[in-house]
């Protein structure tokens, strides 16, 4: 059918030159075809692709209350099936259609203020058309207001084109960021000490405030709370903040329990994607269920880019991470209490961003009388504190060293 109208146009071009008017109109009422679309990611990146037929041009704006990204695309035939696109992620509804004869418009709105951190065109694998990528990604609230206040609608009341919005600024390139992650929050608990009162949650956000504390005492290093109050995060969305603020190490912070009330002492944790014993995956399976006991839906990542620099990417990455582990073990040596083979390795969601060394430490287990002691003792996490800082300061000298 569109050859046919192809092959329309181009006889009433070739019939009648001097109405060019008429060739245009003809030519307008031949739109675009979206013939596909897929939509993939979590409560912190969500990516939407669509498929056309040929090359479009797009204009992207943003609205608060509530919060919509908002896609203006020339004529366009939605030729795939709702349930393609249906809302998961960051959005909570989507809807597309044609606003009018020479228009259509994409509306995404979110569950929360999001930015798009990549929006481009690029030519489909087979040749035969091209896909509009949207990749998504949440965004403090603060930065979301300014945002709308850097735009503002054209008099015809179409979208200002403002391409895809620019990474939060990255600080200077001399500062070691340090992401401190205080484990669980909000209605995700963690575990509970055998008083039945003191919860995991405290205990790791005490522990984080106290450790970013004497970690920005330290010249060259710079700190920051995941959170910084009892509230929830997804896992996606910790690892999310540590990327979007340019994080050198990610330091997750744990106090778990085991049904084996024996096993005591600190634990140091990287990623792997098969286990280093039934322990780690035991607590790995347990952290990663977090989301799932906090009532949030485990949604599918967006895939990865399939290419050779993402894999040395991770490979490096995943030695930092490693590193890291060594130095807090030879920090905590005859200083602090440690489990039998105290570096493990299991599938820890929470350690999976891709160029981020990132580390989980169980600073203990509530579930053994002795640990639970020493985490409530002021004195004794100043002691694991000063330690931590040591491991992270001759790992910062370390990766200087090597030119990292």
């Amino acid at each position: 059918m569109r050859a046919l109208r192809i092959a329309a146009v181009a006889l009433a071009v070739m019939a009648l030159p001097i109405l060019s008017p008429l060739a245009a109109t003809l030519a307008a009422a031949d739109p675009l075809l979206a013939y596909g679309a897929r939509i993939a990611g979590d409560d912190a990146r969500t990516r939407i692709v669509i498929d056309m037929d040929r090359e479009p041009t797009f204009s992207v704006h943003y609205l608060d209350n509530p919060v919509r990204i908002i896609v203006d695309l020339p004529a366009t035939a939605f030729g795939f099936p709702a349930a393609d696109l249906k809302p998961i992620g960051l959005f909570k509804d989507i809807r597309y259609g044609t606003m009018e004869e020479d228009s259509a418009r994409i509306v995404l709105t979110a569950t929360k203020p999001v930015k798009l951190v990549m929006a481009k065109v690029q030519p489909d694998e087979n040749g035969k058309g091209h896909r509009l990528v949207l990749d998504a990604e949440m965004l403090p609230a603060g930065q979301f207001a300014d945002l709308i206040k850097q735009q503002s609608w054209t008099n015809d009341d179409t979208a200002k084109d403002v391409g895809p919005v620019a990474p939060i600024e990255k600080p200077d390139p001399s500062t070691f960021l340090v992401a401190v992650d205080a484990g669980h929050g909000g209605i995700d608990a963690g575990a509970t000490a055998s008083d039945g009162v003191t919860q995991e949650k405290d205990i790791t956000l005490a522990f984080a405030k106290l450790l970013a504390d004497k970690l920005n005492a330290q010249p060259g290093i710079k700190a920051f709370l995941t959170r910084d109050n009892d509230e929830y995060l997804s896992l996606s969305q910790r690892v999310t903040i540590a990327r979007q603020n340019h994080a050198s190490l990610f330091i997750s912070l744990h106090a778990d329990t085991l049904k084996q009330k024996d096993i005591r002492g600190a634990t140091v944790y990287t990623i792997s994607d098969k286990a280093s014993d039934k322990l780690a995956s035991e607590v790995a399976d347990r952290e990663n269920n977090s989301d799932q006991l906090a009532g949030a839906e485990t949604q599918v990542q967006p895939a990865a880019v399939a290419d050779i620099l993402m894999d040395l990417t991770r490979r490096e990455t995943q030695a930092f991470s490693i590193s890291l582990a060594q130095d807090v073990l030879s920090s905590f040596n005859g200083q602090i209490s440690m489990i039998n083979n105290p570096h493990r390795h299991a599938g820890f969601r929470v350690l999976q961003a891709p160029d981020v060394p990132s580390i989980l430490l169980e600073l203990g287990f509530l579930s053994n009388k002795d640990d639970e002691k020493l985490l409530l003792d002021l004195d004794w996490r100043q002691k694991l504190a000063d330690r931590l800082t040591d491991a992270v300061k001759q790992y910062r000298v370390s990766t200087i060293a090597n030119g990292g």
